[in-house]
């Protein structure tokens, strides 16, 4: 299994930064049925109860919620495709990161902050607060160097390791969906 070092994670940066800010491509639908099974799809239903059908998140406890049920603002996982591409390479070990979906688009704190929301298809998402962050499991799969490369400050301000998001409008998703940020409602009081 190759794992880039940080010098060649580095590397990488520009054509991450590169990512379209306002209009991408649903790149990769991952279904999780259980821990560490995956499941590549081509069409998906997202649901504002359940998240992407068929995905075990709706099962999983929580350590972050007082009764430890799964955690609204965590419906989701979320990635850049061009970030997932530079650290597995092969796009069969995308899925190994354990999202559900990957995007091409600029998923940074600055592009996307807490509540911005994002239509795929006719499905609408929302970038929820909670950060995401690599763990063991990723590490262990892309390396050492990979979890400093997303944890590190740049890695957490350009969201390498991906965002947690939350399902705001039902409907189906196809890879290859047209992504795009939609305008932030103001509110007057």
């Amino acid at each position: 299994m190759i794992q880039l070092t940080t010098s060649e994670l580095e590397a990488g940066l520009a054509h991450i930064g590169d990512a379209p800010l306002d209009q991408g491509t649903l790149e990769l639908i991952v279904r999780r049925p259980a821990v560490d099974q995956r499941e590549v799809i081509e069409v998906g239903e997202l649901d504002p109860e359940k998240g992407l059908i068929g995905d075990s998140w709706i099962d999983r406890s929580s350590r972050s919620t007082p009764d430890g049920s799964p955690h609204p603002l965590m419906q989701l996982n979320v990635m850049n495709a061009r970030a997932i591409s530079l650290i597995a390479g092969e796009p069969e070990r995308w899925s190994l990161a354990g999202d559900q979906l990957y995007l091409d688009l600029d998923l940074s704190h600055e592009n996307l902050p807490a509540g911005a929301r994002l239509a795929i298809g006719d499905a609408v998402i929302e970038v929820t607060e909670p950060p995401h962050r690599g763990c063991q499991k990723f590490s262990s799969r892309f390396g050492q160097d990979a979890l400093r490369f997303v944890n590190s400050e740049v890695g957490r301000a350009l969201r390498l390791r991906g965002l947690n998001a939350r399902v705001v409008v039902a409907a189906t998703i196809r890879r290859g969906d047209v992504v795009t940020k939609l305008p932030i409602a103001v509110t007057t009081v």
